[in-house]
């Protein structure tokens, strides 16, 4: 997934922009999880910065790709 996917993906599940610097968008939950995620050029996440970013959200990773599988459907 690009991070333009993965911004859109968590502003579905309850996260809003709060602030964007350059090629990075901070996101923050109303329960204070926070997560920055890079964005450049429809280039894919590599593997270790997303599962870095879904453990910093305090996610298990097999619930985040479940919750991603049901989001891509829609």
């Amino acid at each position: 997934m690009t991070g333009g996917e993965l911004v859109k993906f968590l502003e579905s599940t309850g996260f809003r922009v709060t602030r964007v610097k350059g090629s990075h968008v901070r996101l923050v939950a109303a329960d204070g999880r926070a997560t920055t995620v890079p964005i450049h050029a429809h280039r894919q996440l590599p593997k270790g910065l997303l599962h870095g970013i879904i453990h910093e959200l305090g996610m298990d990773r097999d619930d985040f790709f479940r919750l991603w599988s049901c989001y891509e459907q829609i």
